[in-house]
């Protein structure tokens, strides 16, 4: 008999789905230093316009409207619509730069209140912040280091509250941490290591330490060695673009010529790792859509032709991929519950409504 799960809402389901959560929804100092007064990522989403003949821009958010994280009743929102379609919990993105935190608010906020009471986990984006999100990518605002141990163990300490709330995301009792670029850690191993030890020290029963394997387009594969450098799993995450020579072609031509944004198809069928790092501890990760535009104008990429439908058949594809492994295992990464200015959001817009969260809903049930 298939084994199933219970996910955060007490209905039954075969995986265990959690989205990345981008806390970024509401006004910070070095925003508005950098960006102009109230600046958050509303003001990138709402600004966004149409690039080529059916560009669909701007997104327009529907029952949550454009919110201010810093309310709960906007967190309290969130998750319930989240757990009414079967998400389970929510993977915050986590800032840390050597000690300074970054859009942590709707986070600690969530944290020492207890509200809501959904599951949670982090995933540390350690990367350097750049002027990305206003066109200018060249622009360093804040640069990620790795200072050595010592910074380990603040960071570590700064963390542990979090894992050991009762919302925290577990798997086999141990607390999911997630790592964005674990290639740019000078030393992953030592890293695995160090937290390993340092979960040990705190009483916790161990750590589920997750590394991002990010496919680049045509590229490949920029970390593989998750396993080799002891972290218990990796996450296969790769734009769902078809990228064909063909559609490579055409796309690169339209871009010369027109000043347009890379542009590619929505891929059906789903996107596969590649065989060479294929591994019952590889998680697969899905995308509702991307589009980018937002953030940067005809730099950015947009796939086209996405549709609550063509999500179905990757949902699907993820759902089967998982069907063997223990319950505890079957996670589910979906990127993201609500990247607007990148385009890959399940929270409802006035295009589709609630239309990637039902097919979520129902290919999970």
């Amino acid at each position: 008999m298939e084994q199933t799960l219970y996910g955060s809402g007490g209905a039954v389901r075969l995986v265990r789905v959690i989205a990345f959560y981008l806390p970024q929804f509401h006004p910070v100092p070095e925003n508005d230093e950098w960006w102009g007064p109230g600046f958050s990522e509303w003001t990138n989403a709402a600004r966004a316009r149409p690039l080529f003949h059916g560009h669909v821009q701007p997104h327009v958010p529907a029952d949550l409207g454009f919110y201010d994280l810093r309310l709960p009743e906007s967190r309290e929102a969130q998750a319930e619509l989240a757990r009414r379609y079967g998400v389970e919990a929510f993977c915050y993105w986590h800032y840390w730069f050597a000690g300074r935190r970054m859009l942590e608010r709707p986070y600690a906020e969530m944290l020492a209140s207890g509200v809501p009471d959904f599951p949670f986990c982090l995933g540390w984006a350690n990367q350097t912040w750049s002027g990305v999100w206003h066109g200018a990518p060249d622009r360093v605002l804040i640069e990620q280091t790795y200072p050595g141990p010592e910074d380990d163990r603040r960071h570590f300490e700064h963390v542990l509250p979090a894992f050991a709330d009762r919302r925290y995301l577990r798997v086999d009792e141990k607390p999911l941490f997630y790592v964005f670029r674990p290639e740019l850690l000078p030393d992953r191993a030592s890293f695995v290591e160090r937290w390993r030890d340092l979960a040990a020290e705190a009483g916790l029963p161990g750590l589920y330490l997750v590394a991002e394997v990010s496919d680049l387009l045509g590229k490949g594969p920029a970390y593989v060695d998750f396993e080799r450098d002891g972290f218990d799993a990796g996450v296969y995450v790769r734009l769902p673009a078809r990228t064909d020579r063909w559609s490579t072609v055409k796309m690169r031509l339209g871009r010369k010529l027109f000043r347009r944004p890379e542009r590619y198809s929505y891929a059906t069928p789903p996107v596969e790792p590649p065989a060479a790092i294929a591994s019952e501890r590889m998680h697969p990760c899905v995308y509702p859509n991307w589009d980018n535009t937002p953030r940067s104008g005809r730099g950015g990429l947009v796939l086209t032709g996405s549709s609550p439908e063509a999500f179905r058949r990757h949902v699907r594809a993820a759902v089967r991929s998982l069907a063997a492994r223990p319950p505890e295992h079957r996670l589910l990464f979906v990127k993201s519950w609500n990247e607007w200015a990148e385009g890959n959001y399940l929270e409802p817009d006035l295009e589709h409504g609630h239309g990637f969260l039902r097919v979520l809903a129902e290919e999970t049930a």
